[in-house]
């Protein structure tokens, strides 16, 4: 795509938007048919192609005022962004006609959140290029079931239609859905074996951040873990939820004494000295297995392969995954 000069041809054809005060400007800009959506049109503002009262204005973000003229140039149809999303190069691990399960890679936020950027590539752009791809129509409210966080990977199950996204869900509401996740931890748990049952909510120091203890308002949340292998000070737990709650299992391994490896969130003065002892500059978090009802009552059991890192971090702590 070619940048556009800094100061249009004065004999470019500027187009008056509609009058929307009070309203974001790309969200303003979203409702014109020639921008298709917002993304469009936040590539549109940065590109320069957007004015407000003869001045090019870049802030998607701009909060416009009563006395604002918003006007927009067209620009040749080869300029103009496509919103057919990004390519991953996603890794599907299974597909049917009603949903697909991705290995989902570290590093990127499933969709966007508050405090991230305009332009940072989320796992829904990823999505929005495969769907395309597949001819498939796409709604960001109608293909994701559930959520990992941005820096865990593996197992990730979308529905490719909203009458599969409501069965999917439903799923998630009765627990009838398996989710197995790998963690490698600092020290080793003891007993090797048991169940968690601690509620977590938003923690009251730091809203970034989950708590059991200092926090207001709790939700039930329940993690069974249970010992691999331990070796070097450090063990490879397989964790069940029996609940999803943000940031459920690093909350839950913290609370005793354990928590996951290049977790700098919930890391404690042992767990710290061991990931840089141990060399890990990412989160060892996994999710593993997943296991759910297909459409004709199949049960459907994905296994996800853990990343290279993670893989080698197994190593220098000779661990072998069983």
């Amino acid at each position: 795509m070619r940048q556009l000069q800094s100061d249009l041809s004065l004999e470019s054809e500027w187009l008056e938007a509609p009058s929307g005060s009070g309203r974001r400007l790309d969200m303003l800009l979203s409702t014109i048919p020639a921008f298709k959506s917002r993304s469009q049109a936040q590539k549109m503002i940065e590109l320069g192609y957007v004015r407000i009262s003869g001045k090019k204005e870049l802030r998607a973000s701009r909060i416009l005022r009563p006395s604002d003229c918003v006007e927009y140039c067209l620009p040749p149809i080869a300029d103009i962004p496509s919103d057919d999303g990004v390519d991953l190069k996603l890794e599907v691990l299974f597909e049917d006609d009603d949903c697909l399960v991705m290995n989902k890679p570290a590093g990127i936020a499933v969709h966007r959140g508050s405090g991230m950027s305009e332009s940072e590539v989320t796992i829904v752009d990823g999505l929005k290029k495969l769907f395309s791809d597949r001819g498939l129509p796409f709604s960001v409210s109608e293909v994701l079931v559930h959520r990992l966080d941005k820096e865990t990977t593996g197992c990730l199950l979308i529905a490719k239609n909203p009458k599969s996204h409501q069965r999917l869900q439903k799923q998630f509401e009765s627990r009838t859905v398996t989710k197995t996740y790998l963690a490698c931890v600092s020290g080793v748990p003891s007993p090797a074996a048991a169940m968690i049952d601690a509620p977590i909510g938003r923690h009251t120091g730091d809203r970034t951040k989950m708590s059991i203890l200092q926090t207001g308002v709790t939700r039930s949340a329940r993690t069974t873990y249970r010992t691999l292998v331990a070796a070097n000070g450090g063990a490879l737990l397989a964790c069940d939820l029996h609940t999803g709650r943000t940031h459920q299992i690093r909350v839950h391994l913290r609370s005793i004494g354990h928590p996951i490896l290049g977790d700098e969130k919930y890391q404690t003065k042992d767990s710290l000295a061991a990931t840089a002892k141990w060399q890990v500059d990412f989160l060892a978090l996994h999710a593993w297995k997943l296991s759910f009802d297909s459409a004709k009552k199949k049960r459907i059991s994905v296994e996800a392969t853990i990343a290279k890192n993670f893989s080698e971090l197994l190593s220098r702590l000779k661990i072998s995954l069983p």
